[in-house]
């Protein structure tokens, strides 16, 4: 992942490698390494995988979206046992950890899980065992959005929100939707009793379906961080609202490029967004799928234009839209910027 043609400079690549991180949109699934899939799939004698590891690792390199999605499905299809959701989640966690993030919320696509006829209490408990151990031997802190996708309609929010209000530990902190681009009109009620439970909501709006989908995330979801949200861009009275609100917008630019959402990284507009104001997040996604880990965007940014203090403002957006918790926060947010005064950057992003 770092041999780029264009390298960042010495000097930015030790303050991203220093950056205590947060991430605050990534998919536990699309997070699998190639070598838990292929060892999954051996587990479980399954077919839709090269039986190699060589040839699973070219597999696995990002082609197409319609590519991506056989490599997620296969993914899922992996997961099928309390220990596969374990190692999954052990594996995850040592990978953000050797890049120094402190803390992240992970989405489960627990209705692709569900619609198998996996419990969802094998999930949770499958997680949670990994989730604690990550803690005592990284220190790192995770959380979770369990969530659905609109592809097979309302049955299936409230299938997921069911098994959510049953199941779910305390350590899940919000509720999430995913999908196409097409209407959130109806999952306004679901939404509303996933809130009414004290689940934060945190839909997918804007990648794809333009900015009436953000705008129906916000007044129809009481949506508290935007997924995506580039479409934002296309609506200056909503970027005006979003600024004003300061609604967080967790923003992939690998993850868009790959999916189309955006045709060029240099066309991305991430920066035209912190320019604007808006309280941008930086995150992967789906990384091991699309390449890239939250370093790599963190240097993407960098060659996309922006500087230094730019990248110490994402890693502070970052805890600022968490929930990590008022303490951690601070302190958090207080190491950020010591980090960026030792690599003589200003911190003015921070306090």
């Amino acid at each position: 992942m770092s041999s780029h043609p264009n390298p960042v400079p010495d000097a930015v690549e030790a303050l991203i490698r220093d950056l205590p991180k947060v991430e605050l949109h990534v998919h536990l699934e699309g997070s699998m390494p190639a070598e838990t899939l292929f060892d999954l799939a051996r587990r479980h004698g399954l077919e839709s995988v090269p039986d190699t590891f060589d040839a699973l690792e070219a597999w696995y390199e990002f082609t197409d979206f319609p590519h991506f999605l056989d490599v997620y499905l296969a993914s899922v299809e992996a997961l099928r046992e309390e220990e596969d959701f374990a190692r999954l989640t052990a594996a995850v966690a040592g990978r953000l950890a050797a890049q120094n993030v402190r803390y992240a919320e992970l989405h489960i696509s627990l209705y692709t899980h569900l619609m198998r006829g996996v419990p969802a209490r094998v999930v949770f408990d499958g997680v949670e065992s990994a989730r604690r151990q990550a803690e005592l031997d990284h220190g790192i802190r995770l959380r979770w959005i369990p969530d659905f996708p609109t592809d097979f309609g309302p049955q299936s929010a409230e299938r997921t929100l069911e098994a959510v209000l049953a199941d779910a530990p305390p350590s899940t902190v919000g509720f999430g939707v995913g999908g196409t681009g097409s209407t959130l009109v109806p999952y306004a009620d679901v939404f509303g009793r996933a809130r009414a439970a004290g689940l934060a909501s945190l839909p997918h709006a804007g990648e794809h379906g333009g900015p009436e989908r953000v705008v129906e995330a916000l007044d129809l979801l009481g949506a508290e961080r935007i997924g995506h949200g580039i479409d934002s861009m296309l609506d200056g009275d909503l970027v005006a609202r979003l600024v004003d609100e300061q609604v967080p917008v967790d923003v992939s630019p690998t993850s868009n490029v790959c999916t189309r959402a955006v045709e060029r990284i240099a066309d991305h507009p991430l920066p035209a967004m912190l320019d604007a104001g808006l309280l941008v997040t930086l995150n992967t996604d789906d990384p091991t799928m699309f390449g890239t880990d939250l370093t790599e965007e963190y240097r993407t940014v960098h060659r996309m234009g922006l500087a230094p203090a730019d990248l110490v403002r994402l890693a502070a957006n970052g805890v600022r839209a968490s929930y990590l918790g008022t303490a951690h926060r601070h302190a958090l947010l207080a190491e950020i910027a010591e980090v960026a005064a030792r690599h003589g950057v200003s911190a003015s992003a921070v306090v």
